[in-house]
């Protein structure tokens, strides 16, 4: 019996410390990230966010149950930061291209070393924009959604909501600093959805972009529909996507990033109804991490 008990007690310990590093199904944040728009799931007890337009440009750093660790204000602005990213020398990139008008010329992409604190930054513009703002009709120059990605950033326009053509365009740009135009690489068809997050699995094997949808049901009962769609090896031939939620009242999921090559975590904007949430989504059940 006491031979049991001694062999118990490591099998104990190693399920306690498997469960203190397993990622939480749910994440409750500071009060301080009141509109997560940018997510960088650095490790388990260490998450990056960021607050959307009007907040000051700053950065927030948690643990895996949303406890607050850090908070980093540059010295700069938050003029409408949408996305984070970052290489595999741990440099943050800051995704300053919302352009919900489309009419920005002062598109940026801060790059950020949260170890020496260094900031740089890229500047871009798109090659297929000629007027600021073009025709309704080719309102597409909105960016939401990036990721770094063999020394190279990708984004993902958001589109516009029901007046939109359902496109998302695919850009590039390089992963340093400097003025670039960004390359049109593709776009992508999202029925009836439009693109707020973008992020790639650390194998490299898949792309997810979060989307979302917003209509009225019998012309006033507001409706949204959030969706996460996964691209192996960027081919859009073979789209999945996999259905998060329906919600009869309002809320828009904008930020996203892999935990491992299964699974990723979504948040969503704090409403007058809805408190911000965060999530695990499991995207495969049998795939190799």
């Amino acid at each position: 019996m006491r031979l049991q008990f001694t062999l118990l007690i490591p099998l104990l310990a190693v399920q306690f410390l498997f469960a203190q590093n397993k990622p939480a199904k749910k994440i409750r944040l500071p009060a301080a990230l009141r509109e997560a728009s940018g997510l960088y799931y650095a490790a388990p007890d260490s998450l990056w966010w960021h607050n959307d337009s009007g907040d000051q440009p700053r950065l927030f750093l948690t643990d895996r149950k949303g406890n607050l660790k850090k908070e980093v204000v540059l010295k700069t602005r938050n003029r409408d930061w949408e996305d984070l990213t970052a290489d595999k020398q741990g440099n943050i990139y800051i995704g300053d291209f919302g352009n919900n008008g489309n009419a920005r010329k002062d598109l940026r992409i801060y790059i950020f070393n949260p170890v020496t604190e260094e900031l740089d930054s890229i500047l871009f513009h798109y090659p297929d924009q000629q007027e600021f703002p073009p025709a309704p009709a080719q309102w597409n120059f909105n960016m939401e959604g990036f990721f770094w990605y063999n020394d190279t950033l990708h984004l993902f326009s958001k589109n516009r909501l029901l007046q939109g053509n359902d496109y998302t365009k695919y850009y590039t740009l390089p992963a340093q600093p400097g003025t670039f135009t960004a390359t049109l690489q593709d776009s992508i068809h999202l029925k009836n959805r439009v693109v707020t997050a973008a992020a790639i699995s650390p194998d490299g094997q898949t792309v997810a972009l979060l989307a979302y949808y917003y209509k009225r049901f019998l012309h006033f009962i507001p409706i949204t529909r959030t969706t996460v769609y996964t691209l192996p090896y960027f081919d859009k031939n073979q789209l999945e996507k996999k259905r998060v939620g329906k919600f009869l009242i309002p809320t828009q999921y904008e930020c996203l990033d892999f935990i491992d090559n299964q699974s990723v975590y979504i948040g969503s904007e704090r409403t007058p109804l809805l408190k911000k949430q965060v999530k695990q989504v499991q995207l495969f059940r049998f795939r190799k991490s």
